[in-house]
C-alpha cells in the first residue's frame, strides 16, 4: 500500500526550503557505483518522488536527461520553477506505475520517498524499466542530527535536538515503525540482484537560512539488475 502525503502547495514550498538534499559526496557514490556496474554513458535517470526535485537537479549534470515523477501537482510546479537545466522534465505518477518502456533506464532513484511507496509494486517497476547493468539507489537520512554553532556547546544543542524528536515521537507515522532503516533492511534482502551496496555514510549539511552546521547520517541501497534479467 503507498501513502500519499505533502501533497499541498505550503507543504511543497516547505519542501523546497526546508528540505534536506544529499550532498554531492553521496550522489558521487551512486555514480561511481553505476559506473562500475554499466559503465558510461549515463543516458536517463528517473528520480521517483522527486518532491521539490532537489535531488532531480544533483543529477542533472550527470546524465542526457533526468525525469523526475511524483503524485503532487504542487510539488511537480515547485520542482519546474527550480529546474534551469534543460535536461530536466518532470512527469506526474505514481511511483508503482512509472511511464517508461521496458529496459529503457540506466538509474532510478528514489531520496527519502521508499518508505512512502506501495514497496513490492515499486520495485517490480524498478526492475521492468531498469536496462540490463541499469541500477537501482534508495537513499534516505535518519532524524540522529548533530549540531554545531560559534561559541556554543555542542552537548548542550544536541540534547535539544533531542527533546525536539522526542516531543515529535508520538506523531510519527505508524507506518515507519520506530525506525525506518528497518524498511530499507528488508528491502535489500527482497531484492534478488547479487550486485547490491549497504552503507551508512555520515555527511555535513550547513542550511543556507542559519549558521548552524547539520550533520546528518544517511544510509542508502545499491543494487544492479543482472544482464540476463
Amino acid at each position: 500500500m503507498a501513502y500519499r502525503l505533502y501533497e499541498g502547495k505550503e507543504h511543497a514550498s516547505s519542501y523546497w526550503k526546508y528540505r534536506i538534499s544529499p550532498s554531492d559526496h553521496l550522489i558521487q557514490q551512486v555514480l561511481n557505483f553505476l559506473e562500475k556496474q554499466r559503465g558510461q554513458p549515463f543516458e536517463l535517470a528517473v528520480d521517483v518522488g522527486c518532491g521539490s526535485g532537489q535531488g532531480t537537479l544533483l543529477l542533472a549534470r550527470h546524465f542526457v536527461s533526468v525525469v523526475g515523477t511524483d503524485v503532487s501537482p504542487a510539488q511537480l510546479e515547485m520542482a519546474s520553477q527550480h529546474a534551469k537545466e534543460p535536461n530536466i522534465t518532470y512527469r506526474r505518477c505514481v511511483a508503482e506505475e512509472l511511464p517508461f518502456a521496458d529496459g529503457s533506464v540506466d538509474l532510478v532513484t528514489a531520496m527519502s520517498a521508499f518508505h512512502w511507496f506501495d514497496r513490492p509494486r515499486f520495485l517490480q517497476e524498478a526492475h521492468r524499466v531498469l536496462k540490463p547493468r541499469g541500477c537501482l539507489a534508495l537513499l534516505n537520512y535518519t532524524i540522529d542530527m548533530q549540531l554545531s554553532y560559534p561559541d556554543c556547546c555542542s552537548h548542550t544543542l544536541n540534547q535539544v535536538c533531542k527533546e525536539f524528536y522526542a516531543a515529535l515521537q508520538p506523531y510519527r507515522s505508524a507506518h515507519l515503525g520506530p525506525s525506518s532503516i528497518e524498511i530499507y533492511r528488508e528491502a535489500h534482502g527482497s531484492i534478488p540482484y547479487p550486485d547490491k551496496e549497504w552503507l551508512m555514510s555520515i555527511m555535513k549539511v550547513t542550511s543556507v537560512e542559519t549558521e548552524v552546521v547539520v550533520a546528518v547520517k544517511y544510509f542508502y541501497l545499491l543494487a544492479c539488475k543482472p544482464q540476463d534479467a
